[in-house]
């Protein structure tokens, strides 16, 4: 069985209920998964896991929230090679630069993501928890 850590920032609840989805996807699938603030997650749980979903809404001008989740990924990146990884989020504005943006980043280092990013404006609706869930259960 896989071990899937769902690892988010969240500051309307919108991304929360995102990681919320999908780890039940990941779980339904016959996977472990475990729903991880940022701030509670470090390169140290690394190896615990067999798959990540890092989850992260658009902030400023279409950026990673800055002060907890982005020094964390950064931190934790490097580490992530070979292992199954995802990206989520939500946005109140723009078109999704964001998102482009970290994919790039993640393709930068090596990283080569496990399916198609799930985001969505504002808070999930049924579309959005559905596409989470498929994320999870494509990472288990």
């Amino acid at each position: 069985m896989k071990n899937v850590a769902v690892v988010f920032w969240s500051g309307t609840g919108n991304t929360e209920a995102m990681a919320e989805a999908v780890a039940k996807g990941a779980r339904a699938a016959g996977a472990s998964a475990s729903v991880i603030p940022v701030g509670s997650f470090d390169a140290s749980q690394i190896a615990k896991f067999d798959a990540f979903a890092f989850g992260c809404p658009a902030m400023g001008s279409e950026a990673l929230e800055d002060s907890e989740f982005e020094p964390v990924f950064e931190d934790v990146k490097g580490s992530l090679a070979g292992k199954s990884v995802a990206l989520f989020g939500s946005y109140g504005w723009g078109d999704g630069e964001w998102m482009r943006s970290w994919e790039e980043n993640c393709a930068g280092a090596g990283l080569s993501l496990a399916c198609d990013s799930v985001i969505c404006n504002d808070a999930p609706d049924d579309d959005a928890v559905a596409a989470c869930q498929a994320l999870g259960a494509a990472l288990a």
